[in-house]
């Protein structure tokens, strides 16, 4: 996608993307970014292979007709810990 190549080829290393699109996630963490989403959780080299993963067979299972629905609505507590990874962010810059 154009605004996803964008994002990557203007991302340097330490910016912060906040997004839900593991695609774009894996590739802003190749190019040295840092990953929050909306639920406050940061995305890294060490967890974005098994997100990746899993994207791809849930995929997989709506290719083949399979009704996955989609993610829980965000909590209240869901949006205190994106508070507080963007405040934990900032505080480091």
């Amino acid at each position: 996608d154009v605004a996803d190549d964008h994002i990557v080829s203007n991302v340097e290393t330490g910016d912060l993307v906040i997004s839900n699109d593991i695609p774009l996630a894996n590739d802003v963490i190749d190019a040295g970014g840092v990953v929050i989403n909306l639920r406050g959780e940061e995305l890294s080299k060490a967890n974005i292979k098994a997100r990746l993963n899993m994207r791809d067979f849930m995929e997989s299972m709506r290719s083949s007709g399979v009704q996955t629905g989609g993610p829980p609505l965000l909590s209240q507590r869901d949006r205190m810990t994106f508070a507080n990874a963007l405040d934990r962010f900032i505080a480091k810059l």
